[in-house]
């Protein structure tokens, strides 16, 4: 499993944290009762070029607040994966797992008041090679 953290840098994560894209059309709540749960990041092609940072939440932990009509749905290869970013600034928000479909990934990077670059030591999963894509 990746890292779990209730503070980044000082920082506490709050149990309902808000969370948005860059240019703010998008707004969205999340319920983190337990902080950030099993943070990783993924070397599947689309992880490696977008680099973020990824934290785990059930499907009812996530709720849009703003801008449901500027998300777009991104999916490739097996079309599991359900990858949203604003339609407007381009940022990644959150997925559904492939690899857990009960589970939103989201962008760490969108938590208001958290530095994403002041966590350390998370781990990057090979999903480059993810077991669905093997014959």
């Amino acid at each position: 499993m990746g890292v779990n953290l209730k503070e980044i840098d000082g920082i506490k994560i709050q149990l309902k944290h808000l969370a948005s894209c860059h240019c703010g059309f998008v707004k969205f709540e999340l319920d983190l009762p337990d902080g950030l749960i099993d943070l990783r990041r993924c070397d599947c092609s689309l992880c490696r070029r977008r680099g973020a940072i990824a934290a785990s939440v059930s499907l009812d932990g996530i709720n849009v607040l703003e801008g449901q009509e500027h998300l777009k749905l991104y999916q490739f290869n097996t079309n599991t994966a359900k990858h949203y970013f604003c339609g407007n600034c381009g940022i990644y928000t959150h997925h559904q797992r492939r690899s857990n479909p009960t589970q939103y990934g989201f962008n760490v990077v969108c938590l208001e008041g958290v530095n994403p670059l002041k966590v350390g030591g998370v781990p990057t999963y090979n999903g480059g090679n993810h077991p669905a894509d093997r014959g």
